[in-house]
């Protein structure tokens, strides 16, 4: 549902609200700062002369995209500037707003407009929450200036919020809070709270925050509440750390996991580890990461270990019939064994450029000696003749076409000389250069006799 713009009958209700919420709401909601001076990190926008700060500060901001990981300052930076501007200043909620609140937006900001000369702004939290209908009533008023949209997203503007939208707004990108920024926040907030902190309480906290301040000033508050006397110690700064679940958006899902990848392909057998545990701590479907180990297996190891693939399919049936937690074990086990293994990427890339050629060169006839003969009128057809039965061959094999004429003499697969591959490497040139002699046999044979000659 929509907050009223500033202003009108709800000033004293909000007010009273406003104050009881200051006195009894999270330490991180307390904590909110009220200024552009007060806002910790984000100096690459909010420093003195930054193009953000000035548009602020002179009251012509236009619509913005405000995107970051979570306990970056997005809401915090909004209602700063809900404090500062002349514009009535109205707060959604993407989680529960609709089609129909965003309706009664414009509508009110056309009044506004029409009546007081007064422009509005409009805070979508969540804004990659709104579905492609919401986006859609949202953007006429967006576009011919009715609104001024401040969209907060902890997502892939990119992905997450529609074209024309994104087209219309600035993109501004918050950075994890650094860790001397938040350590002097959790100072802050000791002395708002009255209490104390050893100074390596507080170091671990910063430190193990990752950036986050809402999360490093809620860790704060339960170290408080197990304090007995009000002093902050290590003790009750790990056990308040312990408490905290890991979790990402959409937009680190997407990070952690190529990192994930590239580690393995890598051959950083601890990275990849690592990147795995981050994965299962945040809880990522164990599936989805068993089917990235099964792609890599053929991807990045392929035929250099062709034993990869068995194993990484084997973690990914460990994971359907152990599950978690025990199936962390079988996803570790695959990560080492291909992260250990031998690399080749030689049969990705001969598969497309196998699919390559499918798709520019003529389809060309299967040959005939390979058409299925197993009907009864194939043979009248012709189908099958001159087709050479390998296993009837000492060798094993025989040389002859088994590819249209369009696509004959195409090389798609070779070979690196990377673990297991470079055998069958070999054994790849031994056939060809037998094929080659056979060849050059059969052309330098003189040519039967004619009956009629």
């Amino acid at each position: 549902m929509a907050q009223g713009a500033r202003g009108g009958s709800g000033d004293l209700f909000d007010a009273a609200l406003a104050e009881r919420l200051a006195a009894r709401g999270p330490l991180a909601d307390r904590m909110r700062p009220k200024t552009l001076d007060g806002i910790v990190g984000q100096r690459h926008l909010l420093g003195p002369g930054a193009a953000l700060r000035t548009l602020i500060e002179a009251d012509r901001l236009s619509s913005v995209i405000l995107w970051g990981p979570a306990g970056t300052g997005k809401t915090t930076l909004a209602r700063v500037i809900a404090a500062t501007t002349s514009r009535a200043f109205v707060s959604l909620s993407a989680v529960s707003a609709g089609v129909k609140d965003v309706r009664e937006v414009i509508e009110g900001a056309r009044r506004r407009l029409g009546e007081h000369g007064q422009g509005t702004i409009l805070f979508l939290d969540e804004v990659h929450r709104f579905n492609k209908a919401q986006q859609d009533a949202l953007l006429p008023a967006v576009e011919d200036g009715t609104l001024t949209l401040i969209g907060a997203t902890t997502e892939n503007p990119y992905f997450e919020v529609n074209a024309p939208l994104l087209s219309r707004s600035t993109l501004f990108r918050l950075e994890r809070i650094e860790t001397v920024d938040v350590r002097a926040l959790l100072e802050r907030a000791v002395t708002v709270e009255q209490a104390s902190a050893d100074d390596d309480a507080i170091d671990l906290l910063a430190d193990r925050a990752g950036g986050d301040a809402r999360a490093a000033l809620t860790a704060l508050e339960v170290a408080l509440a197990l304090s007995p006397d009000g002093r902050v110690t290590v003790t009750q700064a790990e056990s308040a750390l312990s408490t905290r679940m890991q979790r990402y958006g959409r937009d680190d899902h997407y990070d952690v996991v190529s990192a994930f990848i590239k580690s393995i392909r890598g051959s950083d057998v601890d990275a990849g580890l690592f990147w795995l545990a981050r994965m299962l701590e945040a809880g990522e479907d164990p599936r989805f990461i068993a089917r990235r180990l099964v792609i890599l297996a053929s991807e990045d190891v392929g035929m250099a270990d062709p034993r990869g693939l068995v194993v990484a399919d084997a973690a990914a049936t460990a994971v359907e019939f152990v599950g978690l937690p025990e199936a962390a074990l079988n996803l570790a086990h695959a990560v080492v064994y291909l992260g250990t293994a031998p690399k080749s990427n030689r049969v990705y890339i001969a598969l497309a450029r196998a699919q390559a050629d499918v798709r520019q060169l003529p389809p060309g006839e299967v040959p005939i000696h390979l058409r299925d003969a197993s009907y009864r009128a194939a043979a009248s057809l012709g189908h099958g003749q001159g087709y050479e039965y390998p296993h009837d061959d000492p060798r094993g094999w025989v040389p002859q076409e088994y590819r249209p004429a369009s696509a004959a003499g195409r090389r798609y697969y070779e070979p690196s000389a990377h673990g297991e591959e470079s055998e069958i490497g070999e054994r790849m040139t031994t056939l060809g250069r037998q094929a080659a002699a056979e060849a050059a046999a059969e052309a330098a044979a003189p040519a039967p006799r004619r009956a009629d000659s």
